[in-house]
């Protein structure tokens, strides 16, 4: 039976650091520090085995201490991590930097060790979903295209940034779930000045859903010849707004494969997000009861562009 959501992507480990005041730039600025397992493929695998999912991550981490953590703690969220490839080296890392209200001022990201994933025999046999994250090169995303399309597996991308979505453009095509927000939708399309337009560009190039994230503005759950429905942002205050992206994708797909619609399984994604940013960390391990805590957000349908 396929039941599976096979998420292949990155892991790493993350250093978040948040100014206890405003941030000055140029100089040092006074603050906490917290080191803690992520990766967007890694955090969507553990959100969704905390969500009770059947999740397998396939990933690459080093053979050092790095690695370990990470691969217990995923474990730990109810995710199957053995097809994670130990490889030689340094597992990657997120550092980010965060100002006093969690937003993100700035990050870097090391993640060379994902050019190390094989995927030659990615067995997608059982599989009911691929997630798969920006972060992979070209042509390990076209190893896993080409797998789940042998396979008859449908595919969700999450584009991860705008340089990364920028690289792969012409790879998303005839995908079941894309989730860019509006300047990732330019550098899929080339649409700069009108994401509207980008986003007819990629229903016309065949993926079915397109899940336009605006952060504080909410989202829009976008489908082929059908109207555009926007969910704004549950208010809450921010903590830390590292992993909501991942989350809100996992409550998502966590939704779907119960028999949730589109628009029914982006209101989970949004209790996720709202319960990921008032927490430090950048997955809660207490996610499902966190997000009964809020209330879905209220759907609206839009009419034309003007009410974007």
């Amino acid at each position: 039976m396929k039941q599976w959501v096979v998420v292949v992507g990155g892991t790493n480990m993350d250093v978040v650091a948040r100014t206890s005041a405003p941030l000055v730039p140029a100089t040092s600025n006074p603050g906490r520090t917290r080191i803690s397992p992520g990766g967007v493929g890694r955090n969507i695998a553990a959100c969704l085995g905390l969500l009770g999912a059947p999740v397998r991550l396939v990933s690459a981490v080093g053979d050092d201490t790095f690695g370990d953590e990470a691969l217990r703690v995923t474990a730990a969220c109810g995710a199957d991590v053995s097809a994670v490839r130990r490889a030689p080296g340094r597992t990657g890392t997120y550092t980010a930097v965060l100002d006093e209200r969690g937003e993100l001022v700035s990050a870097v990201s090391d993640m060379a060790i994902v050019d190390e994933l094989e995927l030659d025999t990615l067995h997608l046999d059982d599989a009911a979903l691929v997630v798969v994250d920006g972060n992979l090169s070209r042509a390990q995303v076209e190893k896993v295209l080409a797998a789940a399309s042998a396979a008859d597996v449908p595919v969700a991308f999450e584009p991860v940034s705008v340089a990364k979505a920028g690289r792969l453009h012409d790879l998303v095509r005839g995908l079941f779930l894309v989730t860019p927000n509006s300047d990732e939708v330019s550098a899929l399309t080339g649409r700069s000045r009108d994401p509207w337009a980008g986003i007819h560009d990629l229903h016309a190039r065949g993926n079915e859903h397109v899940w336009l994230r605006e952060g504080v503005r909410g989202s829009y759950v976008c489908r082929a010849g059908l109207p555009t429905v926007h969910l704004p942002a549950i208010p809450v205050e921010v903590v830390d707004v590292t992993g909501a992206g991942d989350a809100m994708l996992a409550a998502w797909v966590a939704a779907w494969l119960r028999g949730a619609d589109a628009v029914e399984a982006a209101r989970d994604g949004h209790r996720a997000a709202a319960a990921t940013i008032t927490s430090p960390d950048t997955v809660r391990a207490d996610l499902a009861q966190a997000m009964a805590a809020f209330e879905p957000p209220t759907p609206r349908e839009v009419t034309d562009a003007h009410d974007h």
